[in-house]
């Protein structure tokens, strides 16, 4: 698709630029042949290639007039050509296509801050739909045209491979917040886990996994997170049968529409108006409703159920839960 696009994109080209082509030969041969000034040699080119018939400006030579005979037949040549192309290009679609991917360049050039999925099978659907109601900016790389048509307008869509340099470097991934590995084969998952590692060294990754074997894999290639799809579905069945209260609990605390309980996280950054407090004085559960469930200090150290001493620093992440309204007014 690539290659069919540019060859598209060279041919358009070539009817942009032949005219001016033309004009420079047409001007500069009258010029050189009949000695004319610039503006009178410019001028017997344009009525020569539009085959106006104003006459002569001045007298031709012979060698002029052979000259010029060379000329109306290359603008003619040249109009019936360009038309030809452009009525192609409109009929095969080609148009919209160049158009469409001018667009895309346009989108992606100006995201920053954005997450790319790489697959949009089951689980990079599901994955893409979660992002668009979160509000998250987001793109999809997928090989199927015809599957990206799907996502609409919820997020950009990249045709390409993902297991490309090439294409993650112009979906953005020296720019992008975080990476996520969705593809159905764990080979592709692991070569491209390793390449947007290699090509930022910073960025979280999130892969998707089938077997065990190959999430120890995807780890040591540089994955900061593997979900296992069907080992996830296996326990929640399971947990439905043998803990299904706590089960509902966690369904509804961190299903999206449910406003009255969710459960959110909150990293602290410099100048946060609950970074260098404790738990206490900063009065989430008091005045807000809000209980901190787990604090992950910045040195890596996690805190289940943290007693109301602990101090926050920058850095630090927070899991509450709380009502939506309450945690969204948590940091201000």
């Amino acid at each position: 698709m690539r290659n069919y696009l540019g060859l598209a994109r060279h041919r358009l080209l070539i009817i942009t630029l032949l005219p001016a082509l033309l004009l420079s030969v047409g001007t500069c041969g009258l010029r050189a042949i009949e000695g004319w000034p610039w503006f009178d040699a410019l001028y017997m080119t344009v009525i020569t290639l539009t085959t106006i018939g104003f006459g002569e400006v001045h007298p031709l030579s012979t060698g002029g007039r052979a000259f010029t005979m060379v000329l109306a037949l290359g603008g003619v040549f040249s109009i019936f050509y360009s038309t030809a192309e452009v009525i192609r290009a409109y009929a095969t679609g080609e148009l919209k296509q160049l158009w469409e991917r001018r667009r895309m360049s346009k989108q992606l050039d100006a995201l920053n801050n954005h997450v790319i999925v790489c697959g949009f099978g089951r689980v990079g659907r599901l994955v893409a739909n979660e992002f668009f109601h979160a509000g998250v900016p987001f793109v999809v790389i997928d090989r199927d045209e015809n599957e990206l048509r799907d996502l609409g307008d919820m997020g950009v869509a990249l045709v390409g491979d993902a297991t490309s340099d090439e294409t993650l470097k112009h979906a953005g991934i020296t720019r992008a917040r975080a990476f996520v590995a969705a593809l159905s084969s764990d080979a592709d998952n692991l070569f491209i886990t390793m390449s947007a590692r290699l090509l930022n060294e910073k960025i979280p990754i999130v892969a998707r996994a089938d077997e065990e074997t190959a999430a120890r894999k995807l780890e040591r290639a540089g994955a900061n997170k593997v979900v296992l799809p069907y080992h996830l579905g296996g326990t929640r069945v399971a947990q439905a049968v043998l803990r299904p209260a706590v089960l509902d609990f966690i369904e509804v605390a961190t299903r999206r529409g449910h406003l009255e309980l969710q459960i959110e996280e909150l990293i602290l950054r410099e100048g946060s108006a609950l970074a260098n407090k404790s738990i206490e004085e900063t009065h989430l559960h008091d005045e807000l409703g809000i209980i901190v469930v787990v604090v992950k200090k910045r040195d890596g150290q996690t805190l289940y159920n943290p007693r109301r001493d602990v101090r926050l620093i920058p850095g630090d992440t927070l899991v509450m839960l709380g009502p939506r309204e309450k945690l969204d007014r948590a940091e201000s």
